[in-house]
């Protein structure tokens, strides 16, 4: 008896055995497909908020008076008791004011360096044009005539704020992709120029921006950007500027940040005992926190496939032996007609693995079908997570071999003439 006829055998009898084999099967790629799917979703996440949170490039970062407010686990892991240095109680969570912001700019001589201050309007406003109007998703920001290059924005159609337009507050703005789409329709172009209401207060179109790719994570397009002057007068705004750095390249960053920390606490007027109280982020700092976030999850992920996995497998076992009891009469054959205990152990193992990499290759086709489903909502491209496909083929390779190998060595063992014998 030939490996090829163990194998086939091997074959006939999972075929022969649809309801046992597809219970089986239905088991392990349930365990499989709940693995590869959430890392499938965890890589789609990763990938939309790589591109969501690149709007201020890798070469920038921001100065703002506080720490940001999003954490995901864990406590906060700035304190203002940094470096050996004291608070100064007075200027403790300070804004930083207009003023602030003008006389870092005009001192701030990084070569290359391309610097604006800027200031978060109302969210979640409502705009209008003649009867239209989008959803109250839109977020205003007022910015100088660099705040565009700095976060990453580019003009499609019109122009961009100028220093009159920023020094006199007139109320003029430039509307993203989705704004113009919601209110001027298939000619987004023809906003230039037309009165919108932002907020209930009219403002000129005087720039179309081109569209950044909102994702489910973040809505990059649908935003309005006027003068942080003209931004003051919309209520429901933050009173704080933040200050926004761009250099040349990612190796100048960390140079720059020393520069723009020192500048800035000449600014804020600290003694060089003093902590800092502003914070300095870099553009990336979110998604970074997101994404290790996201990494811990993989555990956990892979923490479900294998409790799955290993029920999967005491089931394939309990099959397996059960296979065995049933075809003692074969296995009583297959050795009275010449073979060998090691062939009765192939063709249990065989069948073993059969099944197994059968649950695997369903599994892995629905955990990435799955997974692509959540892709397809946060607008990212397919994803196949290969090094998990690769770690599930080979874990459920291993849970057959370890499912059959010891009803296979039960079968093996059987006397041939108390096998024939056997009712």
């Amino acid at each position: 008896m030939t490996l090829g006829d163990s194998l086939s055998l091997a074959f006939r009898t999972v075929r022969s055995n649809k309801l046992r084999t597809g219970i089986t099967v239905a088991i392990i790629a349930f365990g499989i497909m709940a693995l590869i799917g959430i890392i499938t979703a965890i890589q789609a996440m990763n990938q939309s908020l790589k591109e969501s949170f690149s709007s201020m490039g890798a070469n920038a970062f921001n100065i703002r008076y506080k720490e940001s407010n999003i954490h995901f686990g864990g406590r906060r892991n700035a304190n203002l008791i940094r470096k050996g240095r004291r608070e100064k109680k007075s200027n403790l969570d300070k804004y930083i004011r207009k003023e602030d912001a003008e006389y870092f700019i005009r001192t701030f001589n990084f070569p290359g360096a391309t610097v604006s201050a800027y200031l978060r309007g109302p969210g979640n406003v409502e705009c209008q044009y003649e009867g239209l109007k989008t959803n109250p998703v839109v977020t205003v920001w007022g910015g100088d005539e660099n705040y565009l290059p700095v976060n990453g924005f580019t003009i499609d159609e019109g122009r961009n704020l100028n220093k009159l337009d920023v020094q006199s507050g007139r109320s003029v703005c430039i509307i993203g992709s989705n704004v113009a789409a919601r209110l001027f329709g298939d000619h987004p172009e023809k906003c230039i120029d037309k009165i919108i209401r932002v907020s209930g207060m009219p403002y000129r179109v005087i720039g179309l921006l081109k569209s950044k790719g909102s994702s489910g994570l973040m809505r990059q397009d649908d935003i309005v950007i006027t003068s942080y002057n003209s931004s003051r007068r919309l209520p429901n705004g933050t009173s704080s500027f933040y200050i926004g750095v761009m250099v040349n390249s990612v190796t100048e960053l960390d140079e720059a940040i020393g520069e723009a920390t020192a500048t800035f606490r000449a600014v804020r007027k600290l003694e060089p005992t003093e902590a800092d109280n502003f914070y300095v982020e870099k553009s990336d700092k979110f998604a970074e926190m997101f994404i290790s976030f996201l990494s811990s999850i993989t555990g956990s992920a892979g923490a479900i496939g294998l409790i799955t996995l290993i029920g999967a497998a005491i089931g394939l076992m309990n099959i397996m032996l059960v296979a065995v009891n049933e075809r003692t009469k074969e296995v009583g054959l297959i050795k009275a007609i010449g073979g060998k205990s090691r062939n009765v152990r192939q063709q249990f193992l065989f069948e073993s693995m059969i099944i197994s990499l059968m649950g695997a290759i369903f599994g892995i086709i629905l955990g990435v079908l799955v997974g692509n489903i959540f892709a397809i909502f946060l607008k990212t491209g397919f994803i196949v997570p290969w090094a998990w496909v690769i770690t599930g083929i080979v874990i459920c390779s291993i849970v057959g071999l370890a499912a059959g190998i010891y009803p296979a060595i039960k079968a093996s063992r059987l006397n041939p003439i108390a096998a024939l014998r056997y009712e």
